[in-house]
């Protein structure tokens, strides 16, 4: 059966992507297109960390030349952040930031937040959910918010390889499996398995009224997920699935 467990709260009030590696758990706040490492433990129980706030140690953070972000991954030795627009909602606009419908993505140093490549959002539009393909490296899928599709690109030349029609419009978090994908629904708050040929429906979770509210997602090991609610700023892992 599944269920869900709240974890501890980002460091950040608006978080919005994360990213699951062997050292801890990266956070994206969509205000500041900041990135965290934190620890995944309980707030102020095993490790540093203030157990009243419900955050816990956050070892590094870099900034990015992200805007608006909306996604994130990891894979080939860098972090990947989604630029859903600019940041003018929040703050004055850089030089850097994507221009309002015309996302782009970012391949980031891990330690510094430099970018090393910036390419567009395929067909133009919005983005909101990134995911490295680890089953079939070299690839990137891309919540392609325009067109209401997933699309997979070949990272070397940024060329388009495959699409799936996605069932509802703002996916949001994005997970690849062996079988599939997971793409996170926010406004159905539904979280879909699609088949990556042709997207037909796998599987589901619905995520009640009760929980908070799913925006980014990572997979958390032996099948489980996770995901972040920008509204709360908690994370939250799904069991049992």
């Amino acid at each position: 059966m599944v269920a869900f467990v709240k974890l501890f709260r980002a460091p950040y009030g608006v978080p919005n992507a994360l990213e699951r590696v062997g050292d801890g758990l990266w956070i994206a706040d969509q205000i500041s297109d900041r990135l965290a490492l934190v620890d995944i433990a309980e707030p102020g129980k095993t490790a540093p960390g203030h157990g009243a706030y419900g955050v816990t140690f956050r070892r590094r953070e870099i900034p990015t030349d992200g805007s608006n972000i909306s996604g994130m991954a990891c894979g080939e030795d860098a972090l990947w952040v989604a630029s859903n627009g600019p940041g003018a909602l929040w703050r004055p606009l850089r030089p850097t930031d994507a221009a309002a419908g015309a996302g782009v993505i970012l391949q980031v140093h891990p330690q510094s937040g430099q970018t090393r490549r910036r390419r567009p959002v395929p067909g133009g539009g919005g983005v909101h959910g990134i995911e490295y393909d680890h089953e079939e490296p070299g690839h990137l899928w891309i919540t392609t918010l325009k067109q209401q599709t997933l699309t997979k690109v070949r990272i070397t030349d940024w060329e388009v390889v495959h699409t799936i029609r996605l069932p509802y419009v703002r996916a949001h978090g994005v997970v690849r499996t062996q079988q599939g994908v997971w793409v996170v629904h926010t406004a159905e708050r539904v979280i879909v398995h699609l088949d990556v040929v042709d997207g037909h429906e796998l599987e589901r979770i619905e995520v009640p009224a009760t929980e908070p509210e799913p925006h980014g997602l990572c997979a958390w090991g032996n099948g489980d997920l996770a995901y972040c609610d920008a509204t709360s700023g908690w994370i939250v892992h799904i069991h049992g699935i």
